[in-house]
């Protein structure tokens, strides 16, 4: 049992259950949530014992005083939630409008869900803020009753490839495990600590190096958590979505989070899973295997591809920017700005749009909206650990096909390096053998078995401005090697097209790295011992 009875009395004013994977947060201020799930995504502890461990039983932290909190005392919401549960509903009824629901807002803790789960949950475009335990600083090695953390759902573990599954999942996280400390001790032996590092600081970059190559090893039914704050409207549209999805751990999700839900915004949620929601649900369902019928019927086949493709772009992007900047300083119509726009030479659109944006100083200084009037579609295909990384960038439209084993994998150089390339080859090879025999009877669960180092193919269609904020952003030293190639090709591809509209990209790193967290270490420990001077250590 992780917790005695003392502390399962002090946790539970906090959490909508204390038994279950997911659960609510209540009665704790904005503040304390946001922290809270700052903390949960670089640690192995569940957000419970974070809570307890890091900010209950620590003084310093001040937890009493923000809260008003004390053993045998605190605030239940209980009563309150009934009450706002009849004033929107009356709202409801009395005005329909559904937008009510995004001024009511939850925090939830997803744990123990596989990494095909956590991508369906970071899905919404809008309305959700999600933060996933990250695999780039964690370990994935550790076991619950002497068995790795992989889903073992009944749709698995009672079909007739449940042993071949175990088997390769197993396999994978054996020679995840073995090599953690090998690797370590190369990277180490490769890059001796700086002058002037901390051992903290050093420290830290090795282990985030060897996590960013083993997570090759990593199969997408990797047991993880993540914390989510949303609004109800966004809540209520993810779990409609889930119930009508194809497996059935989303679906068991979908349910637990709407009874836990139901706890704290209940007006909210409600409708995900009524008639209404029923009704949505089966539409997607029919529609999405309307399609699949259709599919059948045509040639079947995949052809190779570069990483990154550019497969669409707008040729006249520099004359809608240039109008959208017209429009934007001045009283004329759009018709009027888009005419002169179109009658200047390249060299005065160029000029106007260099003073839109020319004076940038950092990469936050991003450009206006004048630059969401120019669309890029690229067509990507990356391991599965890329995928994870770039996801979160939602302020777009992306597409990604099922995870496979059919386009390949990875192998990152420091594998090679280390001369463990051939056996990691041979747990790609197997794991592609497991994956075939369970996708002849099983397609969608077969991909739990699709380690991370495999490519899947997706597509991200985004404007210029978000362009500039994706690339500039995800080639940062400190990013995973995988996903700043990713950036730089696609801010290559751009600039090859539109080069005066990416000349005043100028932050996109295209150098490589080494040791790419060292130098954002350092930073950190600037700012702890400035911590530790402003209030003393803590």
């Amino acid at each position: 049992m992780e917790f005695s009875q003392e502390e399962s009395m002090i946790l539970s004013k906090f959490f909508t259950n204390m038994d279950r994977n997911v659960f609510a947060l209540r009665n704790l201020p904005e503040v304390v949530k946001g922290a809270l799930f700052s903390r949960y995504s670089r640690t192995d502890k569940s957000l419970r014992r974070v809570l307890l461990d890091e900010f209950i039983n620590k003084p310093e932290m001040g937890f009493n005083q923000i809260v008003n909190f004390s053993v045998g005392s605190g605030t239940d919401e209980t009563v309150a939630i009934k009450k706002a549960e009849e004033f929107y509903d009356r709202v409801l009824v009395g005005f329909g409008d559904d937008s009510v629901a995004e001024l009511g807002g939850a925090h939830i803790a997803c744990e123990g869900v596989s990494n095909i789960a956590t991508k369906v949950l970071e899905d919404p475009r809008l309305g959700l803020s999600p933060l996933e335990k990250s695999s780039r600083y964690v370990y994935f090695n550790d076991k619950a009753d002497g068995k790795y953390r992989y889903y073992r759902g009944p749709d698995v573990m009672e079909s007739v490839f449940a042993d071949d599954y175990i088997e390769i999942m197993d396999l994978l996280f054996d020679t995840y495990s073995k090599l953690i400390e090998p690797m370590k001790k190369f990277i180490t032996e490769k890059n001796p600590i700086e002058e002037g590092m901390t051992e903290r600081a050093y420290g830290f970059t090795i282990r985030a190096k060897a996590c960013d190559v083993l997570r090759v090893f990593l199969p997408a039914g990797t047991l993880t958590n993540v914390g989510i704050f949303g609004n109800g409207r966004a809540f209520e549209y993810l779990l409609t979505k889930m119930y009508a999805h194809d497996l059935q751990e989303m679906r068991d999700i979908a349910g637990q989070m709407q009874h836990e839900l139901s706890g704290v915004i209940p007006s909210f949620v409600k409708r995900a899973d009524d008639k209404y929601g029923r009704e949505t649900q089966k539409f997607w369902i029919d529609s999405r295997n309307a399609v699949k019928d259709f599919i059948l019927t045509l040639p079947q086949k995949s052809t190779v591809s570069e990483e990154v493709e550019l497969a669409e772009y707008d040729r006249e992007a520099e004359q809608k920017i240039a109008a959208a900047i017209l429009y934007s300083q001045s009283a004329m119509p759009l018709r009027t700005a888009k005419a002169l726009a179109a009658g200047m030479q390249h060299e005065q659109r160029r000029k106007i749009i260099g003073a839109y944006v020319a004076k940038r100083q950092n990469r936050r200084h991003r450009p206006g909206r004048a630059f969401e009037h120019a669309y890029y579609t690229f067509d990507i295909l990356g391991n599965y650990g890329i995928y994870r990384d770039l996801q979160r960038h939602r302020v777009l439209t992306q597409e990604r096909q099922d995870l496979t084993a059919m386009h390949g994998f990875d192998t990152p150089k420091e594998m090679e390096e280390a001369g463990c390339a051939g056996e990691y080859r041979e747990c790609m090879r197997l794991a592609k053998a497991a994956f075939e025999k369970i996708e002849k009877r099983s397609p969608k669960q077969a991909q739990y078995v699709v380690p991370f180092g495999y490519k899947v193919r997706w597509y991200f269609h985004l404007n210029l401005r978000e362009l500039y904020h994706l690339c500039e952003l995800r080639t940062m030293r400190q990013g995973h090697p995988d996903y700043r190639r990713i950036c730089q090709k696609m801010y290559l591809l751009a600039k090859e097209v539109h080069p005066s509209l990416v000349e005043n990209m100028r932050f996109v790193d295209m150098n490589s790295y080494v040791l790419e967290r060292s130098e954002s270490e350092k930073k950190i420990d600037q700012k702890l011992a400035e911590m530790d001077k402003r209030y003393g250590k803590a």
